[in-house]
């Protein structure tokens, strides 16, 4: 039979299958929205007379992050704020009615922002019916308890950068290239108290129409529940543990039905762990590390979630209840296991690898019985699976962020038999994304006139989209973050001096010299380059290519590689099809000689080369990351 055919039988013999009988959700939907990072660009100071800077597009009081900081930042800092809402326009327009957010809905939870999230999200409940679920992220608290904070990269008046801190003597600068600082307690971290009291409506704090609604420390089961009950269990001072002796914080998980049949099981992973053997006063964040390595400080200072999570599963399963979780951080290795070879590359404590979750991570909640996962985070687009010994499944799904490269979220949409189907919306399109360019232009003109180095690159202000925005933003923190930071020099000096066509001639080379040294030198190895150079033209013909294919360079495949790992699937309409085919043929071609020139001590380029491509090759071949349907009931993938 045709390849093809077999494939759409298949794909029918599957659909079929999800289509028989009904459960009480069937094809419900939810909508996750992870690592928004909204900060309200529009808001009031309630306590200064401070009211920002006037945007010439349309005359208003703006209070706005410098592009300079965005542009070295994971994260955008402003225009989310209009991709934020372009995605809830989308999240109606779908006729979805059940969003999550799994945290990092703020930047570092100022009440300033938190006031402007509420507003938008009561907002869209009210003219919607939209109901709003949201758990803590690492952003949001900052800290187990509310402290004293400020940023200085606000952009103030003439371009200059705009310190705003919480309080007088918190900040001290002699830079010429600052306005003065402003105070105000609007820019302090809200702790748990705050940020669950704020945001109490939206998931922290039960409702009388849901069905049910518990936490870790509740102690009524569904039989007996009622609202009263749970509206005494949601106080906070019900809902603290000793994370170590003298140090009682926070745990804020809870698990609701908000309509028949699905249990939103919303995990606070934050793990705040003193720094020093208890002190008189452990209500001082300062006190405690942050919470930024997730599941794997879990595993070990709040285990008390593994038994309430093992709990909660168990009593879905028996009541029929369909049990979707989410929470910040992933739980599954987000690197396609590639983690080892990127170490090996970039060197221990790069790359954010201290925030890969380890495989107990997995292992211990899937036989808690959790069989599907949405996190955050990591600001990507990503799907791992793990199988235990014991036959069960945990599939993690890493949502993307909308302050980032490919800005998106994911959709779930519950099937019948207990499958899953999976969308990734990307938000392309965002009105008003440019709104604040003009005050950008202004910042950039000062810089210019500072004669500052390495000042960010202009045409990002001629970006016509948001997808191009965000594209642009990630190969500006390429150039004037990731390359300076995480790469090692000598191999980062090679990659910016070769070609496509380089690198397979290299590969193709017997030299015992250093691949960088050729590279520099290519006069001392003219005869070896040619003859190796006569048999790529050969390979190229061969395989249907032109020599020309391979003009690029290797910036080029520094920046795809980074959209990769960001975007996954996604990223492969911006690099196009066929420069995946050519990435495809040197990965080949370099593994082919792996062997030979692996066991060469002398040449760490080649080793170096081979272990990026390694790398490059994981993150082609992953769990599908668009769209899929999982069995829950055998956690199979279908793509």
């Amino acid at each position: 039979m045709n390849r093809i055919l077999v494939y759409f039988s298949l794909f029918l013999f599957f659909f079929t299958s999800i289509s028989k009988g009904q459960s009480p959700s069937d094809g419900l939907k939810i909508a996750f929205l992870a690592d928004v990072h909204f900060q309200d660009l529009y808001g009031t100071l309630q306590d200064s007379d401070y009211k920002g800077i006037i945007n010439p597009k349309n005359g208003k009081h703006t209070l706005l992050r410098t592009m300079e900081s965005q542009l070295h930042s994971t994260r955008i800092f402003n225009e989310n704020y209009f991709a934020f809402l372009a995605a809830l326009d989308d999240i109606v327009q779908r006729g979805i009615k059940i969003v999550a957010l799994p945290g990092d809905y703020s930047d570092d939870g100022q009440p300033l922002h938190i006031r402007g999230l509420k507003q938008i999200l009561t907002d869209y409940t009210k003219k919607h019916g939209i109901q709003f679920f949201i758990t803590t992220g690492n952003h949001d608290p900052a800290g187990p308890f509310a402290q004293e904070s400020g940023k200085n990269d606000f952009l103030g008046s003439g371009g200059k950068r705009q310190p705003i801190f919480s309080k007088k003597g918190l900040y001290k600068s002699n830079s010429t290239n600052e306005n003065a600082a402003v105070i105000t307690q609007d820019i302090a971290k809200m702790g748990y108290l705050g940020i669950t009291t704020e945001l109490k409506d939206f998931g922290f704090f039960p409702k009388e129409n849901d069905a049910f609604w518990a936490t870790p420390f509740s102690t009524y089961s569904l039989d007996t529940y009622n609202y009263t009950k749970a509206t005494e269990a949601a106080s906070l001072t019900n809902r603290m543990y000793s994370v170590a002796l003298g140090y009682s914080v926070p745990d804020v998980s809870y698990v609701v039905e908000p309509v028949p049949g699905l249990w939103l099981l919303a995990i606070d992973g934050n793990v705040y762990i003193p720094k020093k053997e208890a002190v008189e006063n452990s209500k001082d964040s300062k006190e405690y590390s942050d919470a930024s390595l997730g599941y794997n400080t879990v595993l070990s200072h709040k285990k008390h979630l593994i038994k309430w999570v093992g709990e909660i599963s168990a009593e879905a399963k028996k009541r029929g209840k369909t049990l979707i979780a989410f929470s910040h951080f992933p739980m599954v290795e987000f690197n396609d296991d590639a983690s080892p070879e990127i170490e090996k590359l970039m060197g221990k404590g790069k790359w954010q690898l201290d925030r890969v979750p380890k495989e107990e991570v997995a292992q211990t909640f899937a036989d808690a019985g959790l069989k599907i996962h949405f996190g955050g985070h990591m600001h990507i687009n990503d799907t791992g699976v793990r199988k235990t010994n014991n036959g069960n499944t945990l599939v993690n799904i890493q949502t993307p962020s909308l302050a980032a490269y490919i800005p998106a979220y994911k959709l779930l949409t519950i099937k019948e038999n207990e499958v899953i189907e999976i969308e990734t919306i990307a938000i392309n399109e965002v009105p008003r994304f440019n709104e604040l360019f003009d005050l950008y232009k202004m910042e950039y003109d000062f810089l210019k006139n500072q004669h500052t180095a390495d000042i960010w690159n202009t045409a990002i202000l001629e970006t016509k989209n948001y997808h191009d925005f965000t594209d642009f933003h990630l190969k500006e923190l390429v150039r004037l973050r990731f390359l300076p930071e995480d790469w090692p020099e000598l191999f980062k000096n090679f990659m910016l001096n070769v070609s496509g066509e380089d690198l397979l001639i290299l590969a193709n080379m017997k030299s015992k010299v250093d691949d960088n040294t050729i590279i520099n030198h290519k006069n001392n190895f003219e005869k070896e380059w040619k003859k190796a150079e006569k048999k790529v033209k050969q390979q190229l013909t061969d395989n249907q290519f032109n020599q020309s294919d391979f003009n690029w360079s290797g910036l080029e495949l520094i920046t795809d590689f980074y959209r990769i790992r960001s975007a996954d699937e996604l990223a492969i309409a911006d690099i196009g099809k066929e420069r995946i085919k050519q990435y495809q043929f040197i990965i080949a071609s370099y593994l082919d000689h792996q062997k030979e020139r692996n066991l060469n001590p002398k040449n760490q380029t080649a080793k170096n080369t081979i272990l990026l491509l390694t790398i490059l090759n994981k993150f082609l071949n992953g769990a599908p990351a668009d769209h899929f349907f999982i069995d829950l009931k055998s956690g199979a993938i279908q793509n």
